[in-house]
């Protein structure tokens, strides 16, 4: 005898709903921008569709209509292409430098915006390495963490309400913790968003996007390694030891494994966020546009699955269009 129908308890749109432990909200979608220093460019990027790099002065004009839908976060990407770039990324920091100026502009302009900044040292350095190095071409892991740690506590007096650091050099969560500490920033400032994973290949868009193409080499020394299952669960272990206050899975799709068990058995008292990055973003646009599936269709089963996996944070370039699909 049948003793369970499985479609009865998902045959009524509502019903299935109920299905899923958590709905996307708007307030879980963060929307990575890019920003220059030209304070008055709106400039598309051929490689990532719909995605532009911003001046400051075009931002009230851009993101204005988007906070009006709902919009409640940003994360600002540094793409300096006016000044001198140099082995220590002394732009990264500049006080006239596009993610300083931008965070204060956005502080001015939405109050109730939530402001992230990406804290790496790719875009501004002049051999496009995530860190300083050493004579002989290699990361120097100990000034790179310094470097960086003085970059973020700059972010966070500036306004930024938190940093993340995507370098993912060891010990910089527990550097910048203790520097924000040191500041008097440690009440004030409010979150590490800590980089547990890093693939290889799915950033091109992106390195096009930040003009942050290693100018030699490539990053495999200093990056996860995408079979390294243990060395993502043991990079977690480390983050939330030195202070992460959420945990941070780039790139999404391919890890939602890592992610799951971040949320299941690794990290489960922390909000766990995703970074659809610009490889998975254009691979969903990409096929759309070839007649392959229905863009939005894929777009929101490309985001449910993260939040199946326990994301409750989610960084992506669809942002725009979510915040009018979810009002549909």
């Amino acid at each position: 005898m049948q003793r369970s129908i499985l479609q009865g308890g998902y045959h009524h749109p509502l019903a299935r709903q109920w299905q899923g432990r958590r709905q996307l909200t708007k307030n879980m979608l963060m929307y990575p921008i890019f920003i220059t220093d030209d304070p008055h460019a709106e400039v598309e990027i051929a490689s990532l569709p719909g995605q532009k790099r911003w001046g400051i002065e075009k931002l009230a004009g851009f993101l204005g209509p988007l906070v009006q839908k709902g919009l409640s976060s940003v994360i600002l990407f540094g793409v300096p292409l006016l000044c001198e770039k140099d082995g220590r990324g002394t732009p990264a920091d500049d006080p006239n430098g596009p993610v300083i100026l931008a965070i204060k502009r956005l502080r001015e302009l939405f109050p109730s915006l939530y402001v992230a900044t990406d804290v790496c040292l790719c875009e501004y350095t002049s051999h496009g390495h995530c860190g300083l190095l050493n004579p002989d071409g290699t990361i120097s892991n100990g000034p790179s963490v310094a470097r960086i740690a003085q970059v973020a506590i700059a972010y966070a007096q500036a306004g930024a309400h938190c940093v993340a650091p995507s370098d993912m050099m060891d010990g910089r969560v527990r550097a910048i913790k203790q520097g924000l500490i040191d500041a008097g920033l440690g009440n004030k400032f409010g979150h590490i968003y800590a980089y547990c994973q890093r693939g290889y290949e799915c950033y091109l868009q992106y390195r096009d996007a930040a003009g942050s193409t290693p100018s030699f080499g490539n990053r495999k020394c200093y990056q996860l390694p995408p079979s390294g299952r243990g060395l993502a669960r043991r990079a977690i272990i480390r983050d939330v030891s030195e202070g992460a206050d959420i945990i941070m899975v780039k790139p999404a799709m391919p890890y939602l494994d890592i992610l799951s068990e971040a949320k299941t058995s690794i990290a489960p008292d922390h909000p766990l966020a995703c970074y659809q990055v610009s490889g998975e973003y254009a691979m969903v646009v990409a096929g759309a546009r070839a007649g392959v599936y229905d863009l939005r269709v894929m777009a929101e089963e490309s985001i449910e699955c993260m939040i199946r996996a326990g994301a409750t944070l989610i960084l992506t370039y669809f942002t725009p269009q979510f915040l009018d699909w979810l009002d549909q």
